[in-house]
């Protein structure tokens, strides 16, 4: 049994289970804004369970399916498959038992969010798989993201709230854009390996002005979604906020300089959409509470 805890402890150190943080935000946001307030406890309980069980699962299939190239990258060679600290065998049935749970939260939700869980599954195990032949892979783990508020919405509701739309456009882009940041250390690598990322295809200098653009296009969408679903001031100034964090991500990254990369990667990505989820939450209460 201790050797079971240790697997599993390392697995979840592997796919940096902490990160569930990037987009839990977005679909809590998703979440409140189909409810128009706080959602029922068992609904935010099974929106919980079903991100955790597919991020999990689409991280875990991630290692297994890039262990040959995780070994061969001097990046990624400690990785845990690699490095020998767990077996193949044992991701396989987290990630088999992580699906599993994934599809138990969206039974558990409405019969709307069952029927799209398979679709939901195969973009976001999928994705790893696409940069093997695409350098759209950014925007196709970007797609994988933004399922979390359509999501979530649908898990409200029990049908497609259109308002959602462009949150989820919004999270497309802004997790492209910080991939594209962050598959600049494997330029070099990818050229080897043969494998697609816009970095690979245009170069860095290139590669950052498309991250920019897809970061533009993140708050646009952000300010769209504040106008389709009438929030008021207080959002406003949250997505204000997570532009001040895309300018500093990207003023702390340069094709010459990656030595913050993990700072603009995980530090500014997790307080964004934390920040932007609590000042849109915030706007919601308030207006459903009738205060001006």
């Amino acid at each position: 049994m201790p050797a079971m805890f240790r697997a599993v402890a390392v697995t979840l150190e592997m796919i940096k289970f902490q990160h569930t943080v990037f987009a839990l935000p977005f679909a809590f946001l998703g979440a409140f804004t189909a409810a128009g307030g706080v959602p029922e406890a068992r609904t935010i309980l099974w929106i919980l369970v079903a991100m955790v069980g597919a991020r999990s699962a689409a991280m875990a299939f991630n290692r297994l399916a890039d262990e040959r190239i995780d070994a061969a990258n001097p990046r990624t060679q400690s990785r845990a498959l690699p490095a020998g600290l767990v077996s193949r065998s044992f991701v396989a049935a987290f990630t088999i038992a992580s699906i599993a749970l994934f599809l138990l939260a969206a039974s558990m939700l409405n019969r709307l969010a069952f029927l799209l869980a398979p679709l939901a599954l195969v973009i976001i195990l999928g994705y790893s798989l696409t940069k093997r032949f695409t350098s759209l892979s950014h925007l196709i783990l970007g797609l994988a993201l933004a399922i979390a508020p359509a999501g979530a919405a649908i898990a409200v509701s029990g049908h497609f709230d259109p308002r959602i739309l462009p949150l989820a456009l919004a999270v497309l882009f802004w997790t492209a854009g910080f991939d594209v940041l962050y598959s600049l250390q494997d330029v070099a690598f990818d050229h080897a390996m043969r494998l697609h990322s816009i970095p690979a295809a245009i170069g860095p200098h290139r590669a950052l002005l498309v991250a920019r653009l897809f970061h533009l296009m993140t708050i646009a969408s952000l300010a769209l979604f504040g106008i389709a679903a009438g929030f008021g001031w207080l959002y406003f100034a949250g997505v204000a906020a997570a532009a001040a964090l895309l300018v500093w991500q990207h003023s702390i990254v340069s094709a010459d300089d990656l030595s913050r990369i993990d700072a603009a990667f995980f530090t500014a990505n997790g307080i964004l959409s934390i920040v932007l989820f609590v000042f849109g939450a915030c706007d919601i209460l308030i207006r459903s509470s009738g205060s001006p």
